[in-house]
């Protein structure tokens, strides 16, 4: 008898490979926390662990539900969630300045981070509804616009200018591999265009200055700009080999605001130096290369834009952060997922990946 037979057959086709990486991550992003916290586990790595065992258990059993049973599901959670959105904006906590949780007693939800998945769910459902010629047609640009719509007007009034961009990118991106004409989207790049000086009219003066100080950060050097600046600081500081563990200076000494959350990157950087930044970003890249590799792989036009989707969603996650903490895009208060401590972003990824290994079980049962 094998050993492969011992193993009840879920897990013998669980993606393993996949798992370790992520836990890797995960772990790495523990030690992080944990230096940043002074050499110790509270209060960010024992929870951030926890948190993450949890979503692990809970994308593995998400990984079970088959591809008829997710088509099922996608109005009504996408329904669920815009009715949750609604609630926060009646009755959700305020916190930060904004209005962004639903305090249900035993835990605190942030519905926006749901919709991340959810958009890219409801929309593949749509599109996989739709017969093949009627795609190029405008009346399947204006249900899935509005779609998008609903959620983004609902999260930026709270307002969270990341979280409902990242719902309008992974919406468009949806789109695009549903096989929507091009022309459309060009079209609405150039209306965006038309319309910016009336949308910066209209931004938070806090959404303003995030802009101005993205284009000139040392404007305001112990303001607005002192994020960015310190950023840069650690993560030049920590050279090639980083400064050592427990040993960066920009977090311990409080230099780096909110060095454990946005800016966790810098954080690791200054002590893991280059190797440790891209050690990162190689992992990551492994992830949305599976994630890729499930897409492409799909049998159905709902899987290929379901996982593809779904994927990159997690990039827009990591390269939006990325580029956030090295002044190459405005802080849009986007975290690095798995990494960053807060279970929102760590939710949603995880959901991702659960959703993604449920279209992995399916290909492999139909012969891939």
């Amino acid at each position: 008898m094998s050993s492969t037979s011992l193993v009840p057959a879920p897990l013998a086709r669980m993606p393993w490979g996949l798992i370790l990486i992520v836990t890797a991550i995960t772990g790495f992003g523990l030690v992080v926390l944990y230096s940043a916290a002074g050499g110790k586990m509270m209060p960010w790595a024992l929870p951030q662990g926890i948190r993450y065992v949890v979503f692990l258990i809970g994308a593995m059993v998400l990984s079970r539900m088959d591809e008829r049973r997710l088509k099922e599901v996608a109005w009504p959670t996408y329904a669920i969630i815009v009715i949750l959105l609604v609630g926060v904006e009646a009755l959700g906590a305020v916190g930060g300045g904004s209005r962004r949780w639903l305090n249900l007693k035993v835990f605190t939800l942030q519905p926006s981070e749901l919709m991340k998945p959810a958009i890219v769910l409801v929309l593949a459902r749509f599109y996989d509804m739709l017969p093949a010629g009627e795609i190029r047609r405008f009346s399947a640009i204006w249900p899935a616009a509005l779609l998008i719509g609903v959620p983004f007007l609902l999260v930026l009034v709270q307002p969270d200018l990341g979280t409902a961009l990242m719902i309008a990118f992974g919406g468009v991106t949806a789109m695009v591999l549903s096989g929507v004409p091009k022309r459309w989207f060009l079209g609405a790049v150039a209306a965006g265009v038309a319309l910016t000086p009336i949308a910066l009219h209209k931004m938070h003066d806090y959404q303003r200055k995030r802009i101005e100080i993205f284009i000139n950060p040392e404007s305001d050097p112990l303001g607005n700009g002192y994020h960015i600046i310190q950023s840069k600081i650690a993560i030049g500081s920590g050279g090639v080999t980083g400064k050592g563990f427990l040993r960066g200076t920009q977090s311990h000494l409080d230099y780096l605001p909110e060095g454990h959350t946005d800016f966790v990157f810098a954080t690791m950087a200054e002590e893991w130096g280059l190797f440790g930044g891209l050690g990162i970003i190689f992992a990551y890249s492994f992830v949305i290369g599976w994630g890729m590799r499930v897409a492409m792989n799909a049998r159905t036009r709902f899987g290929r834009v379901l996982s593809a989707g779904l994927t990159s969603t997690i990039f827009f996650y990591v390269a939006i952060n990325l580029l956030m903490v090295m002044g190459l895009a405005p802080v849009v208060g986007i975290p690095l997922p798995l990494v960053s401590f807060g279970g929102s972003a760590m939710m949603t990824v995880m959901i991702c990946l659960g959703l993604l290994m449920a279209i992995q079980r399916h290909n492999q049962s139909h012969g891939h």
